[in-house]
């Protein structure tokens, strides 16, 4: 596509709860390289823990001072020399970690665990993100994003989806299940959806917020909500006969819910840890041993299975979507950030053009 301007807008965090826009080149895509116009890029909680209110990571969550937003989703509008696949205007999503391309990890398609210091660099992160009109992307990092997902919900897919698919696929998830999902969050809510997809007939959740708890049981999303407290677990055996439920997958970070997932799993359950944080302490005897339970923790995904949650969320007929509460244009970004951090959300997203409604 021709005519495009030779500057952009781009939100920088400077780390104290605040956020910056700047004017930035329009990049050109070198070898291997698209050129995005950005349509959605939502709000992951890791931006918020480590990046907006301090810059809090290393290594690989070590913020470099680049374009903000690793969700992003858009349509190519230029390619570089060498790409193979991908075409000026194809719809897109942006697998957000880009890797070197050859080391074991990456060759699994895992390239969130990519082990090179020099070539792997995470949109957001390490290179530009999707906080701004364009963004430079490798071709290979890529998926096709279908006709009958938004943008919208292709951003959410980038990171979210993608890291809810990866776990509850670990721990599987099907009609035998009934799921507890501690912190309701955007993850949270994601976990929730997708076990129900998968075929789960009983959904519980916890979390410390009433108004997320409200929304996850007003859009069907759980059967029973509670407010996180030490009688989670007697709630949970109450609600599944005194025996507990066969899946528990942990998105609060917190370490009571992540105590009360253990506990609250029964003999020979499956456990998964999301959350990003924080600590537990439980007894490896009787908590986990004695009644033959696995505890699995879950990073992001590979980008063969994002492929196939796109595929699959097209034959579910569910919609990631859904689960934005709240809607800004790049110019709003700082109110976009303020009300992430704040906790009383759902998702939380920056968009352009069509999917500005």
């Amino acid at each position: 596509m021709s005519n495009l301007p030779s500057t952009m807008t781009g939100a920088i965090l400077p780390g104290n709860s605040t956020v910056e826009l700047r004017q930035f080149d329009v990049p050109v895509p070198g070898n291997g390289e698209v050129l995005i116009r950005v349509k959605s890029s939502t709000i992951c909680g890791s931006d918020i823990r480590a990046i907006y209110r301090e810059h809090l990571g290393k290594g690989p969550e070590g913020y470099q001072g680049v374009i903000a937003g690793h969700e992003p989703s858009g349509q190519i509008v230029r390619t570089g020399p060498g790409c193979r696949r991908f075409k000026d205007g194809d719809r897109v999503i942006v697998y957000h970690i880009s890797g070197c391309g050859v080391c074991n990890d990456c060759r699994r398609g895992y390239m969130i665990s990519c082990t090179s210091e020099k070539y792997r660099r995470a949109y957001g992160w390490q290179r530009d993100g999707g906080m701004a009109d364009y963004l430079l992307a490798e071709e290979k990092d890529l998926v096709l994003l279908p006709d009958q997902l938004s943008y919208s919900d292709g951003a959410q897919v980038a990171c979210g989806f993608g890291t809810v698919y990866e776990g509850l696929e670990k721990i599987g998830i099907s009609g035998n299940d009934a799921v507890l999902v501690t912190g309701l969050g955007p993850v949270g809510l994601a976990t929730a959806m997708l076990a129900r997809a998968m075929g789960a007939p009983l959904i519980i959740g916890t979390d410390i917020s009433a108004s997320r708890l409200a929304l996850a049981k007003d859009r069907g999303l759980c059967d029973h909500v509670f407010p996180s407290s030490p009688d989670n677990l007697a709630q949970v055996r109450a609600l599944t006969g005194g025996n507990g439920v066969e899946k528990a997958v942990d998105c609060s970070a917190n370490a009571q819910a992540r105590l009360t997932c253990i506990q609250a799993t029964r003999k020979w359950g499956k456990i998964c840890f999301i959350g990003e944080g924080g600590t537990v302490s439980f007894q490896p005897s009787p908590d986990i041993i004695h009644d033959q339970k696995t505890i699995y923790g879950s990073w992001v995904t590979n980008i063969w299975r994002m492929e196939e949650l796109v595929e699959r969320l097209v034959r579910w007929n569910i919609r990631p979507e859904t689960l934005i509460t709240n809607r800004f244009p790049l110019d709003q970004v700082s109110e976009a950030y303020r009300l992430m951090a704040e906790g009383n959300c759902g998702k939380v997203a920056v968009v352009f053009d069509e999917e500005l409604k």
